[in-house]
């Protein structure tokens, strides 16, 4: 049995909270936003780790833009690079990062895949309010950016 999902985002435009870390009100504010997006069978939304500007790192949660969307003026739309994300899912918070990444990487080297460090990994929360009350917790995918092995 394969535990590892491989996905291709495509190239596209999301809409991005900007950097910031919870309770500072940068991601609360998109959480804001957020929450009155129409829920679909998957979830558009992605965070992760921004440390482009070695001045102001810290999260960055993006939401897949869709044409005629109502996005307030301090969120930004920005150009998402897709490309190939090995995915690998957890229960959120607690995760044991170090066997996901050995998993990870044994399935990539398996098949034909290699980390693709020119992208940031991704993650985002999978279930539902109802899912996690049955559960007791969140789901959590973990993209991690892969591309094909030179050969």
């Amino acid at each position: 049995m394969q535990i590892i999902r491989i996905y291709e985002i495509p190239d596209c435009k999301m809409v991005s909270s900007g950097v910031g870390m919870f309770g500072d009100g940068v991601l609360e504010r998109f959480m804001e936003w957020y929450e009155k997006q129409p829920r679909g069978i998957y979830p558009m939304d992605f965070l992760f780790w921004d440390s482009s500007d070695p001045e102001k790192q810290g999260f960055n949660w993006l939401y897949v833009y869709e044409e005629g969307m109502d996005v307030p003026n301090d969120l930004k739309i920005i150009d998402f690079k897709g490309g190939l994300y090995a995915v690998a899912n957890d229960i959120d918070q607690r995760t044991d990062m170090d066997a996901m990444r050995i998993a990870v990487d044994e399935f990539l080297n398996e098949n034909g895949f290699e980390r693709d460090p020119s992208r940031s990994d991704l993650g985002n929360i999978i279930t539902t309010p109802l899912i996690k009350e049955t559960l007791g917790y969140d789901q959590m995918d973990y993209w991690a950016p892969i591309k094909a092995k030179a050969k």
